[in-house]
């Protein structure tokens, strides 16, 4: 354990917790800032960080116990955090206020805690939200599961390489994978940068969970379809369906950021695809120009992000109750706008990577509710730990 990673965990911590900064913009900012540290180096300042922000609530529980100050500091948090993981603090000028520190006195103090929002680091407000929405039983599940890091998944892109030949590939990179049964999903064996990769500067392979990968499958496109992914961001299903559609046909992908609409069409290129038309959202004009135009329509909305705890585990400090309800709002407001967008016969899926059933299954039930042209053809949640992934929601609707 070297003083300088230390440091930048701390520092780290403190952009995220103090500036309310996103974990991985941090991380990817504070790991760029010293090329000569290797993937160990950067392993444990990466995982010590999202370790720490996962806990945060439990460590600073702990740090009042132990440290028995009146305010619990991020040196405190990261001292009771390696302190747990079998390390020996060192006599450095950040920790003088904390030693000596035993982890028997830690793991006593933890046996003490009878608040389960405390023993899995949830805002009492979040962790009473989500059982009631979900139920003690599948809550006590999720809640412990979210806790644990995420695997990486690997979308083969079909259009340039088998996936056996890719994972071949890989494996003399040194990149170990699984292929699942998908077909075309690679799961790493062990965590690793795969975007050095040269396979991925060739485009054969995007970075995409499994569960996000069904969101297009749901829609079932095929070739020559007019398709509108109307919430494209970055473009991840956007890729994907056409992939499905064998580079053949039309897909509009819109957004209300351009930004994310050009990095779309820079991994379009990278990747061969041909047949992507990007529309910026930039009035309700957009939407009505548009009507009834589109074959399969994909609104992968904006959500609260419950389901992606384990890539980002930030998320459950940043939200609030009321940032949730202005998010269904916008949820609900999408549904009953952009539907317009699809032809008679044709099909939608609502899609969320959230589990609760307030921003799932009760909007997609109150929209069909006042749309009786459209009927609920499958409506299913991804639980992470069912899956092993992450958590989704996705529901295909009939015109």
């Amino acid at each position: 354990m070297y003083r300088n990673l230390v440091e930048a965990v701390i520092l780290a911590l403190e952009e995220i917790n103090t500036h309310g900064k996103y974990a991985d913009k941090v991380l990817e900012k504070i790991l760029k800032s010293n090329p000569k540290w290797g993937s160990r180096d950067r392993g444990f300042i990466a995982e010590t960080v999202y370790d720490v922000v996962r806990y945060q609530r439990l460590l600073a529980y702990l740090s009042l116990k132990v440290v028995k100050t009146d305010t619990a500091t991020v040196q405190d948090w990261v001292a009771v955090y390696l302190t747990q993981q079998g390390y020996e603090l060192p006599n450095w000028s950040i920790f003088q206020n904390i030693l000596p520190l035993s982890s028997d006195e830690i793991n006593a103090c933890i046996t003490e805690i009878s608040s389960p929002a405390i023993l899995q680091a949830y805002p009492d407000w979040l962790f009473e939200r989500l059982e009631t929405e979900l139920g003690k039983e599948r809550w006590d599940k999720e809640s412990v599961f979210l806790n644990q890091p995420a695997d990486v998944f690997l979308r083969v892109n079909t259009l340039k390489i088998a996936p056996r030949k890719l994972a071949s590939f890989l494996e003399e990179e040194g990149i170990h994978t699984a292929l699942l049964d998908t077909g075309f999903t690679l799961r790493l064996l062990r965590r690793q940068n795969v975007f050095k990769s040269k396979y991925f500067k060739l485009g054969y392979f995007e970075v995409q969970d499994w569960s996000s990968q069904q969101v297009a499958l749901t829609l079932d496109v095929q070739p020559g379809m007019r398709v509108i992914d109307a919430c494209a961001g970055a473009g991840g299903k956007t890729l994907h369906l056409a992939a499905l559609m064998k580079n053949k046909g039309k897909i509009i992908a819109m957004d209300t950021e351009e930004w994310k609409l050009k990095k779309l069409m820079e991994r379009a290129n990278r990747a061969g695809i041909s047949i992507i038309e990007p529309r910026v959202i930039d009035s309700a004009k957009v939407i009505k120009r548009l009507q009834d135009s589109a074959d399969r329509l994909l609104t992968d909305v904006p959500c609260s992000g419950l389901g992606v705890l384990r890539r980002n585990p930030d998320t459950k400090w940043k939200l609030t109750p009321e940032s949730i309800e202005r998010t269904r709002a916008i949820q609900q407001d999408i549904l009953q706008n952009y539907s317009a967008m699809l032809r008679k016969g044709g099909s939608m899926v609502y899609a969320t990577c959230s589990i609760l059933p307030s921003e799932n299954e009760e909007q997609v039930k109150a929209f069909v509710n006042q749309n009786n042209d459209f009927a609920i053809a499958e409506m299913r949640t991804i639980y992470a730990s069912e899956s092993k992934a992450d958590g989704f929601f996705i529901s295909l609707l009939k015109n």
